[in-house]
Protein backbone atom coordinates (compact mmCIF):
# COMPACT_ATOMS: atom_id res chain seq x y z
CA UNK A 1 0.00 0.00 0.00
CA UNK A 2 1.62 3.64 -0.81
CA UNK A 3 2.54 5.52 1.96
CA UNK A 4 0.55 8.64 2.94
CA UNK A 5 2.44 11.95 2.24
CA UNK A 6 2.50 14.17 5.12
CA UNK A 7 4.08 17.71 4.74
CA UNK A 8 5.27 19.17 8.14
CA UNK A 9 4.71 23.37 8.59
CA UNK A 10 7.14 24.55 11.16
CA UNK A 11 9.45 22.16 10.74
CA UNK A 12 12.01 23.49 13.49
CA UNK A 13 9.70 24.05 16.50
CA UNK A 14 9.18 21.68 19.15
CA UNK A 15 6.60 20.63 17.41
CA UNK A 16 7.61 20.51 13.74
CA UNK A 17 10.72 17.92 15.59
CA UNK A 18 8.48 15.91 17.07
CA UNK A 19 6.27 15.50 14.14
CA UNK A 20 9.14 14.56 11.87
CA UNK A 21 10.68 11.93 14.54
CA UNK A 22 7.36 9.95 14.56
CA UNK A 23 6.32 9.70 10.72
CA UNK A 24 10.00 8.42 10.95
CA UNK A 25 8.66 5.29 13.14
CA UNK A 26 5.55 5.32 11.13
CA UNK A 27 5.59 2.47 8.54
CA UNK A 28 2.06 3.99 7.00
CA UNK A 29 3.65 7.60 6.24
CA UNK A 30 6.72 9.40 4.51
CA UNK A 31 7.87 12.74 5.06
CA UNK A 32 6.98 14.57 1.34
CA UNK A 33 8.08 18.14 2.79
CA UNK A 34 9.20 20.26 5.68
CA UNK A 35 8.86 23.84 5.74
CA UNK A 36 9.85 26.57 7.26
CA UNK A 37 9.56 30.85 7.25
CA UNK A 38 11.52 32.48 4.18
CA UNK A 39 14.87 33.87 5.10
CA UNK A 40 15.44 31.02 8.26
CA UNK A 41 19.02 29.42 8.21
CA UNK A 42 17.79 26.21 8.03
CA UNK A 43 16.22 26.22 4.93
CA UNK A 44 17.96 23.98 2.50
CA UNK A 45 19.27 21.54 5.61
CA UNK A 46 17.71 18.40 5.89
CA UNK A 47 14.75 18.61 7.88
CA UNK A 48 16.17 15.94 11.06
CA UNK A 49 19.68 17.35 11.45
CA UNK A 50 19.09 19.18 14.30
CA UNK A 51 18.07 16.53 16.14
CA UNK A 52 20.05 13.37 14.23
CA UNK A 53 17.80 12.69 12.05
CA UNK A 54 18.77 11.57 8.43
CA UNK A 55 15.25 12.71 6.94
CA UNK A 56 16.64 13.25 2.97
CA UNK A 57 13.98 16.18 3.18
CA UNK A 58 15.76 19.10 2.92
CA UNK A 59 13.85 22.46 5.09
CA UNK A 60 12.12 24.65 2.42
CA UNK A 61 10.07 27.64 2.25
CA UNK A 62 8.28 26.96 -0.96
CA UNK A 63 4.57 26.29 0.19
CA UNK A 64 3.10 25.58 -3.13
CA UNK A 65 5.88 22.86 -4.18
CA UNK A 66 5.79 21.24 -0.84
CA UNK A 67 1.86 21.12 -0.90
CA UNK A 68 1.81 19.73 -4.87
CA UNK A 69 3.95 16.97 -3.34
CA UNK A 70 2.09 15.90 -0.08
CA UNK A 71 -1.73 14.24 0.70
CA UNK A 72 -1.66 16.14 3.98
CA UNK A 73 -0.42 18.77 5.78
CA UNK A 74 0.28 19.16 9.43
CA UNK A 75 0.43 22.78 11.15
CA UNK A 76 1.01 23.98 14.75
CA UNK A 77 2.39 27.33 13.69
CA UNK A 78 0.09 30.48 14.18
CA UNK A 79 -2.94 31.76 12.60
CA UNK A 80 -1.15 34.20 10.15
CA UNK A 81 0.79 31.66 8.70
CA UNK A 82 -1.83 28.97 8.96
CA UNK A 83 -4.07 30.36 6.80
CA UNK A 84 -1.20 30.56 3.60
CA UNK A 85 -0.48 27.32 4.09
CA UNK A 86 -4.84 26.51 3.82
CA UNK A 87 -4.75 28.29 0.49
CA UNK A 88 -1.97 25.93 -0.82
CA UNK A 89 -3.36 23.20 0.23
CA UNK A 90 -7.05 24.17 -0.83
CA UNK A 91 -5.04 25.27 -4.66
CA UNK A 92 -3.70 21.91 -4.32
CA UNK A 93 -6.62 19.53 -2.77
CA UNK A 94 -4.64 18.96 -0.05
CA UNK A 95 -5.92 17.39 3.27
CA UNK A 96 -4.82 19.38 6.47
CA UNK A 97 -4.48 18.58 9.96
CA UNK A 98 -4.85 22.03 11.85
CA UNK A 99 -3.15 22.13 15.12
CA UNK A 100 -3.24 26.20 14.79
CA UNK A 101 -4.86 28.45 18.10
CA UNK A 102 -5.74 31.68 18.54
CA UNK A 103 -7.89 32.22 15.13
CA UNK A 104 -10.23 35.08 15.21
CA UNK A 105 -13.68 34.41 14.39
CA UNK A 106 -13.35 35.73 11.19
CA UNK A 107 -10.21 32.88 10.39
CA UNK A 108 -11.98 30.08 11.94
CA UNK A 109 -14.87 31.32 8.98
CA UNK A 110 -12.24 31.11 6.84
CA UNK A 111 -10.95 27.66 7.69
CA UNK A 112 -14.98 26.70 7.57
CA UNK A 113 -14.89 27.92 3.46
CA UNK A 114 -11.55 25.96 2.83
CA UNK A 115 -13.16 22.57 4.60
CA UNK A 116 -15.90 22.57 1.43
CA UNK A 117 -13.04 21.94 -0.95
CA UNK A 118 -10.94 19.78 1.52
CA UNK A 119 -10.88 17.30 4.18
CA UNK A 120 -9.70 19.79 8.02
CA UNK A 121 -9.06 18.03 11.19
CA UNK A 122 -8.97 21.25 13.12
CA UNK A 123 -8.74 20.59 17.11
CA UNK A 124 -6.85 23.00 20.15
CA UNK A 125 -5.12 19.68 21.31
CA UNK A 126 -4.49 16.67 18.94
CA UNK A 127 -3.85 14.49 22.13
CA UNK A 128 -5.84 11.16 22.45
CA UNK A 129 -6.08 12.30 26.36
CA UNK A 130 -7.18 15.27 26.26
CA UNK A 131 -10.31 14.11 23.57
CA UNK A 132 -11.17 11.74 26.14
CA UNK A 133 -11.52 14.45 29.08
CA UNK A 134 -13.36 16.86 26.61
CA UNK A 135 -16.11 14.05 26.71
CA UNK A 136 -15.75 13.14 30.49
CA UNK A 137 -16.66 16.67 30.55
CA UNK A 138 -19.73 17.03 29.33
CA UNK A 139 -20.78 13.96 31.78
CA UNK A 140 -19.49 15.86 34.61
CA UNK A 141 -21.12 19.19 33.37
CA UNK A 142 -24.70 17.26 33.08
CA UNK A 143 -24.55 16.00 36.41
CA UNK A 144 -22.88 19.15 38.10
CA UNK A 145 -25.05 21.81 36.53
CA UNK A 146 -26.63 22.90 40.11
CA UNK A 147 -24.74 24.07 42.95
CA UNK A 148 -21.38 24.11 41.72
CA UNK A 149 -18.79 27.14 40.23
CA UNK A 150 -16.62 25.59 37.18
CA UNK A 151 -13.42 27.20 37.16
CA UNK A 152 -10.49 26.31 34.57
CA UNK A 153 -6.58 26.41 35.38
CA UNK A 154 -4.18 25.94 32.27
CA UNK A 155 -0.28 26.11 32.25
CA UNK A 156 1.89 26.57 29.32
CA UNK A 157 5.63 27.05 28.43
CA UNK A 158 6.95 30.86 28.20
CA UNK A 159 6.77 31.10 24.62
CA UNK A 160 3.12 30.24 24.15
CA UNK A 161 1.73 33.52 22.51
CA UNK A 162 -1.88 33.28 22.88
CA UNK A 163 -4.13 33.03 26.58
CA UNK A 164 -5.83 31.07 27.35
CA UNK A 165 -5.12 28.27 25.76
CA UNK A 166 -7.34 26.88 22.95
CA UNK A 167 -7.91 23.59 24.74
CA UNK A 168 -8.58 25.73 28.01
CA UNK A 169 -11.26 27.72 25.51
CA UNK A 170 -12.46 24.23 23.81
CA UNK A 171 -13.27 22.80 27.86
CA UNK A 172 -14.97 25.81 28.15
CA UNK A 173 -17.37 25.87 25.65
CA UNK A 174 -17.90 21.94 25.62
CA UNK A 175 -19.71 22.81 29.69
CA UNK A 176 -21.33 25.50 28.42
CA UNK A 177 -22.81 23.63 25.64
CA UNK A 178 -23.84 21.26 27.91
CA UNK A 179 -24.96 23.82 29.99
CA UNK A 180 -27.31 25.62 27.75
CA UNK A 181 -24.83 29.04 28.00
CA UNK A 182 -22.97 30.80 25.95
CA UNK A 183 -19.31 30.89 26.81
CA UNK A 184 -19.08 34.39 25.19
CA UNK A 185 -21.85 35.78 28.05
CA UNK A 186 -20.45 33.94 30.86
CA UNK A 187 -16.50 33.63 30.84
CA UNK A 188 -14.54 35.22 32.75
CA UNK A 189 -10.73 35.39 32.28
CA UNK A 190 -8.89 37.14 34.86
CA UNK A 191 -10.04 38.69 38.19
CA UNK A 192 -8.18 41.81 40.05
CA UNK A 193 -9.15 44.02 43.12
CA UNK A 194 -12.19 44.28 44.44
CA UNK A 195 -14.23 41.94 42.20
CA UNK A 196 -17.10 41.15 44.49
CA UNK A 197 -18.53 38.01 45.37
CA UNK A 198 -18.29 35.65 42.32
CA UNK A 199 -21.49 35.65 40.10
CA UNK A 200 -23.70 32.49 39.57
CA UNK A 201 -23.29 31.04 36.12
CA UNK A 202 -19.71 31.67 34.89
CA UNK A 203 -17.12 29.90 33.84
CA UNK A 204 -13.49 31.34 35.02
CA UNK A 205 -10.40 30.71 33.49
CA UNK A 206 -6.84 31.04 35.40
CA UNK A 207 -3.58 31.06 32.83
CA UNK A 208 -0.51 30.35 34.30
CA UNK A 209 2.90 31.09 31.77
CA UNK A 210 6.31 29.65 32.55
CA UNK A 211 9.53 27.51 32.57
CA UNK A 212 8.95 24.67 29.60
CA UNK A 213 5.62 23.61 30.93
CA UNK A 214 4.34 21.14 27.93
CA UNK A 215 0.42 21.54 28.92
CA UNK A 216 -0.86 21.28 32.12
CA UNK A 217 -5.27 21.67 32.13
CA UNK A 218 -7.53 21.38 35.36
CA UNK A 219 -11.23 21.70 35.80
CA UNK A 220 -12.63 22.07 38.85
CA UNK A 221 -16.93 21.82 39.93
CA UNK A 222 -16.77 23.18 43.07
CA UNK A 223 -19.31 22.85 45.20
CA UNK A 224 -20.45 22.58 48.90
CA UNK A 225 -18.42 20.51 50.89
CA UNK A 226 -16.53 18.56 48.01
CA UNK A 227 -14.86 19.44 44.72
CA UNK A 228 -14.76 17.79 41.54
CA UNK A 229 -11.55 18.46 38.76
CA UNK A 230 -10.74 16.98 36.03
CA UNK A 231 -7.21 16.73 34.79
CA UNK A 232 -4.52 16.07 31.72
CA UNK A 233 -0.86 16.88 32.39
CA UNK A 234 1.15 16.43 29.06
CA UNK A 235 4.81 15.36 29.76
CA UNK A 236 5.82 15.16 26.23
CA UNK A 237 4.68 16.40 22.98
CA UNK A 238 4.65 13.00 21.44
CA UNK A 239 1.24 12.80 22.29
CA UNK A 240 0.30 15.84 20.25
CA UNK A 241 2.41 14.59 17.54
CA UNK A 242 0.50 11.00 17.59
CA UNK A 243 -2.93 12.43 17.90
CA UNK A 244 -2.26 14.71 14.88
CA UNK A 245 -0.72 11.66 12.67
CA UNK A 246 -3.69 9.36 13.38
CA UNK A 247 -6.11 12.78 12.06
CA UNK A 248 -3.86 12.63 9.09
CA UNK A 249 -5.08 9.04 8.65
CA UNK A 250 -8.30 9.34 9.38
CA UNK A 251 -8.16 12.70 6.31
CA UNK A 252 -6.29 10.11 4.08
CA UNK A 253 -9.52 8.36 3.16
CA UNK A 254 -12.42 11.45 3.84
CA UNK A 255 -14.30 13.79 1.45
CA UNK A 256 -14.33 17.27 2.14
CA UNK A 257 -15.34 18.59 5.06
CA UNK A 258 -14.50 19.60 8.95
CA UNK A 259 -13.71 17.15 11.48
CA UNK A 260 -12.59 17.47 14.79
CA UNK A 261 -10.32 14.79 16.82
CA UNK A 262 -14.11 13.01 18.26
CA UNK A 263 -14.15 12.26 14.61
CA UNK A 264 -10.75 10.62 14.30
CA UNK A 265 -11.22 8.67 17.67
CA UNK A 266 -15.04 7.69 17.27
CA UNK A 267 -15.91 9.07 20.71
Amino acid sequence: MAKIKIAVCGATGKMGRSLISAISQDAELELSGALELAGDTRVGRDAGESFGLVTGVEISSDVANVAAASNVMIDFTRPEGTLVHLQQCVDHKVAMVIGTTGFTGEEKSAIEAAAQSIPIVMAPNMSVGVNVVLNLLKNAAAALSEGYDIEIVEAHHRHKVDAPSGTAVKMGEVIADVLGRDLADCAVYGREGHTGERADHTIGFATVRGGDIVGDHTVMFAGTGERVEISHKASDRSNFAIGALRAAKFLSTRDPGLYDMNDVLGL
